[in-house]
């Protein structure tokens, strides 16, 4: 089937301008078929060889990082995507390119819902980066539009497609037995609360990158949250003005039993030898699995550098015969698997429906944000209580009456129960 798929990207940031811009420079020159095969999609090959694919433009707040993506995309290809900003960037983005297929959802979290409302609005399908909102009622609304317009919106949640998590998923899961319980972590740099990012104030590390890691233990059980609890701690940042939280820890109890704890936080020392510290360890009835997503083996040190490890697997160059790079890894897989789907969906008229197993859909992203929604609401009442001495006594339920707050704090006022949400989880 030959056809164009157009796209645009609103965000250029450390996962916009690193990954996204990367992935649809990469399609534009060779076309999808070279990836099918990571993600299992290789039968679709023949057909979606001969589909084209064009990144129109590219869209920041200002117009030196604007100007700065586009030309690094024209320095990968030889095409210059026209450079957008401003405020709402997407706006112009969606006027001048009413032909547009696909819109790339790259911002800041809290500035993910506006974008991916009006795209869809406009008719188009959405990539967005995780977490897909930070509010329920949000996720809920995004749902709504998606399936009135018929539209796919897909989530980057691309621990799905490690292949150590492939393997856990696939294989080891089954042989550990029945899950008891589970800890999950991922650990950013400091300087990404404090200079790559502005707005860890809008956010915070379990919203920001654990919300990963509750995606792939969702994706790995099938089971939905019961309840959970959440903490958080504000010490470091604010010595630097910053208003945010410097860890969050949240346990989540799932309908098969399984209590996993999930902790993050974003002020790691630049000293550290690694990007990240990630990793998880889930324990069964018949044995256990740990995985370590930060030291992969590959280690080396050298005068004046420190010892030093990477992550091969997430992305990794590869010269191609004319000496230009290309680059694969699973931090690219789920944007291809959704890619796929959407070209599915335009050139061969596949469903919604048809579709759901191949990529993160928005109807599993809502899940995910329903327990950031909720774990937010519980963190800052503990945070509060424990301030006061209190201790951290708040949890939240989930359920088909929705999510119900139990504050014991609040039982001496006879409202020790509150509905913070009234439609199934």
């Amino acid at each position: 089937m030959e056809g164009t798929l157009k796209i645009g990207l609103i965000g250029a940031g450390m996962f916009g301008g690193e990954v996204h811009l990367r992935a649809y420079a990469d399609l534009q020159r060779a076309g999808i078929c070279p990836q099918l095969g990571r993600i299992g999609l290789d039968l679709w090959a023949r057909e979606l060889a001969a589909t084209k694919f064009e990144l129109v433009a590219v869209a920041t707040r200002t117009e030196p990082s604007a100007r700065r993506a586009s030309e690094t995309f024209a320095g990968w290809t030889g095409y210059s995507p026209k450079a957008c900003f401003g405020e709402r960037p997407w706006v112009e983005v969606l006027r001048d390119f009413p032909d547009l297929d696909l819109l790339a959802v790259a911002t800041p979290d809290h500035l993910h819902t506006e974008v991916i409302l009006d795209a869809l609005r406009a008719g188009k399908h959405i990539i967005t980066e995780k977490p897909m909102c930070l509010d329920i009622a949000e996720a809920d609304e995004i749902l709504e539009l998606e399936r009135s317009s018929n539209r796919i919106v897909a989530v980057d949640m691309h621990k799905r497609y490690d292949p150590d998590h492939l393997r856990i998923r696939s294989e080891i899961k089954s042989l550990i037995g029945e899950p008891l319980y589970g800890t999950a972590y991922l650990e950013e740099p400091l300087q990404v609360s404090t200079s790559t990012f502005k707005w860890a104030e809008q956010s915070d590390p379990f919203s920001y990158v654990g919300s990963h890691w509750v995606d792939l233990i969702l994706h790995y059980y099938k089971s939905k949250p019961v309840s959970l609890t959440a903490v958080g701690q504000k010490k470091r940042l604010v010595r630097d003005g910053i208003d945010a939280y410097d860890a969050v820890q949240v346990r989540v109890d799932f309908q098969n039993g399984m209590s996993v704890q999930f902790n993050n936080h974003w002020i790691t020392p630049p000293d550290f030898e690694g990007p990240v510290n990630q990793g998880h360890e889930l324990v069964g009835c018949e044995g256990k699995v740990e995985s370590d997503q930060q030291y992969r083996g590959l280690r080396w040190w050298h005068k004046g550098g420190g010892s030093r490890t990477v992550n091969t697997h997430f992305t990794r160059q590869v010269k191609r015969p004319d000496g230009s790079m290309a680059q694969i890894g699973y931090g690219a897989d789920s944007l291809i698997a959704s890619v796929a789907a959407i070209c599915r969906m335009k050139f061969f008229g596949a469903t919604r429906e048809e579709l759901a197993e191949i990529y993160p859909t928005a109807e599993q992203a809502r899940i995910v944000v329903a327990i950031v929604h909720a774990a937010r609401v519980v963190r800052d009442l503990n945070f509060k209580y424990l301030k006061e001495g209190k201790g951290a006594l708040v949890s939240a339920r989930f359920g088909p009456d929705g999510i119900t707050l139990a504050d014991p704090n609040c039982s001496e006022t006879g409202n020790a129960l509150e509905r913070i949400y009234a439609r199934p989880i």
